[in-house]
């Protein structure tokens, strides 16, 4: 491994907005990891949910732009902290590995893309090509006496063979990188579930359904706060938590965080590099429980 891991970077549409946080903090922890992040210059959407229910090589040709940008900046890893970003890329990639899918999408580009690219999560970037004893080792303040569960929801690791990171039905990453920098880190059986994702638009009863059954197996842990690594998933858990609450009785006040912002914690970055005024739920709680541990 090399002293400093060189990307070519692509933040996502939610990134530059409803999920500012979470672009901030993978910045800032990659920064004080030595992973070195080079946007992609005129980057453009990659299609994210909707995209390819309209047109498959179209919703080809928007990521297929981009990988191409890479190949022109002389790279060949493209990185991505958005899951939905990452399916999007990855299945352009593995569609056009058919000769008649990479013409049809060329055709489509003012360049070809020439399939040099591989596209990977920030994720697994950190856990397979910086590796976990590296990041153990960049810890100042360990998240000793933080509980937490990791929810990876469900389009990181699946499919398997084109995400091709991870277990597809038990994920261990985040949990790995948190129990390495000190936090407790219970076992989550629902770590792979749908939250609702982009239904929280059209149907936000299913939405509510299937994320009060989230909250609802996170409390029963005892956790003082989830994990994620999902705008989509991160937005209906925090954002939509007191519509969750208010249309199925229950008082969840859970903490949702980025897996960035506390490993910026433990890094010994600062609240507001990390976007923590940004969360809607009050993380406070779940932050003074860090070291408590360690004064009994």
């Amino acid at each position: 491994m090399s002293d400093s891991l060189k990307i070519a970077y692509y933040p996502g549409c939610s990134g530059t907005g409803t999920s500012m946080e979470y672009d901030m903090s993978t910045r800032a922890v990659c920064a004080e990891l030595g992973i070195t992040l080079t946007d992609i210059p005129d980057w453009n959407c990659c299609g994210s949910t909707p995209a390819h229910t309209v047109d498959h090589t179209l919703s080809s040709a928007l990521s297929a732009r981009n990988l191409q940008l890479v190949e022109a900046m002389n790279m060949n890893v493209a990185a991505t902290p958005c899951p939905s970003c990452l399916t999007n890329l990855k299945t352009a990639e593995h569609r056009m590995q058919k000769d008649a899918m990479r013409e049809k999408v060329n055709k489509l580009l003012d360049k070809p893309y020439n399939g040099g690219v591989t596209t990977k999560s920030v994720l697994q970037v950190m856990v397979e090509d910086l590796g976990i004893d590296a990041i153990k080792g960049k810890t100042v303040k360990p998240l000793k006496g933080l509980k937490v569960a990791a929810y990876y929801g469900c389009i990181m690791n699946r499919p398997p063979e084109v995400m091709n990171f991870d277990d597809p039905e038990h994920p261990m990453a985040m949990d790995n990188i948190m129990a390495a920098m000190g936090a407790t880190v219970l076992p989550f059986p629902l770590k792979v579930e749908c939250c609702g994702a982009s239904f929280g638009i059209p149907r936000k009863d299913v939405v509510m359904r299937l994320s009060g059954k989230l909250l609802d197996a996170a409390d029963g842990l005892g956790v003082d706060a989830l994990v994620t690594a999902c705008p989509l998933c991160q937005m209906n858990l925090d954002l939509r938590q007191s519509q969750i609450n208010s249309a199925t009785g229950a008082r969840h006040k859970l903490p949702i965080f980025y897996y960035t912002q506390l490993m910026g914690l433990a890094l010994g970055l600062d609240e507001k590099t990390l976007g923590m005024d940004k969360l809607c739920v009050s993380p406070r709680n779940a932050i003074n429980a860090i070291g408590k541990e360690e004064k009994k």
